[in-house]
């Protein structure tokens, strides 16, 4: 396989620096472009590293993608390179795996230590300077519904269970012995009434998109939460503030959300028991660094001709626009 000549790295904002990056640079030529201009900088590229890892202008710039060969989306998920000209293609794709894993699953163990503590009394109570007693609700023991088998699934189901959480799993098939879930159904709304914690980290397609409606909401539990980690079109958001006004579920935790970002004017920021934090569940210190110098080894690999790491099946879940909108 011959060496690339032309690598084009989309980003947000002004061009990334990074140690890693620097490093590339000073052996393979790098291009840097941003979404306004990709349709004129994509022909020649043999290889797209997008940066901006939630940018979906590739499917209007595709037209000029004369040259492509492969496309390294720096996110776990990769439904906005899911279109219908890319999977049809002979283009590789890969994705981030294994650089957020760790990170969401401390992110999903805090947020549900802070529910079941109470924490958000606890601080109001203090910025009050009020000493109020309360008790709080054990964690050791609980219920958890990880919907996602994928990497950072196991990664949250192994940790929970490390604090005494009883786990299991949604997935795409049905699993009666897989070491990290214990079980996994292929039933969600079946299981849903069972877990005090739905943790939704599935990628989004479009059998996934819209899972989180009313009937899920409906089979949950009135007490249970939902924590989102995935994509925020995981969930139709018009029946989650339904389902927490009627108090169909307790709550619900939000890294992700649909629209993203959250409007200021909308009302989950302001409902009971809902919280919201900005797409940042795995951004831990020294994020973007690592998820470059994980590009910039995968590119050795393909100037090497081996094999790359991480390559997506984009045919998994996925469904053609002309079937996927009937």
């Amino acid at each position: 396989m011959p060496d690339p000549t032309d690598v084009l790295v989309l980003h947000e904002g002004a061009p990334p620096a990074s140690p890693a990056l620097e490093e590339l640079a000073a052996r393979v030529p790098l291009r840097f472009t941003d979404e306004a201009h990709l349709a004129e900088e994509l022909p020649g590229a043999e290889v797209l590293y997008l940066h901006h890892f939630l940018s979906r202008a590739l499917p209007r710039a595709w037209p000029a993608a004369d040259a492509l060969r492969w496309v390294h989306v720096a996110a776990a998920g990769v439904d906005p390179v899911l279109f219908d000209d890319l999977v049809s293609s002979e283009v590789a794709v890969t994705n981030s795996r294994g650089v957020f894993d760790d990170a969401i699953a401390e992110y999903v163990l805090g947020q549900i230590i802070a529910e079941a503590k109470d924490f958000r009394s606890c601080w109001a109570d203090q910025d009050r300077r009020t000493w109020r007693h309360r008790e709080s609700a054990r964690v050791a023991g609980s219920t958890a519904l990880v919907v996602g088998t994928g990497a950072i699934g196991r990664a949250i189901a192994r940790l929970l269970r490390a604090v005494g959480m009883q786990v299991s799993g949604a997935g795409r098939r049905v699993i009666t012995d897989d070491p990290d879930f214990g079980t996994v159904t292929d039933d969600l709304n079946g299981a849903l009434g069972h877990a005090d914690w739905v943790v939704a980290v599935a990628p989004l397609t479009p059998t996934t998109r819209g899972m989180f409606d009313a009937a899920a909401f409906g089979a949950m539990r009135s007490d249970a939460r939902l924590i989102n980690v995935g994509r925020g079109e995981l969930v139709r958001t018009e029946d989650l503030v339904h389902a927490l006004t009627r108090g169909d579920i307790a709550g619900a935790v939000l890294d992700v959300t649909d629209p993203e970002p959250l409007p200021a004017e909308h009302p989950l920021w302001t409902m009971a028991g809902v919280t919201v934090t900005a797409h940042q569940s795995g951004d831990v210190q020294g994020w973007r660094e690592e998820l470059d110098r994980l590009f910039a080894e995968n590119l050795t690999r393909w100037r090497d001709g081996r094999d790359l790491h991480n390559v997506v099946d984009t045919q998994l879940g996925y469904v053609p626009t002309s079937r996927s909108q009937r």
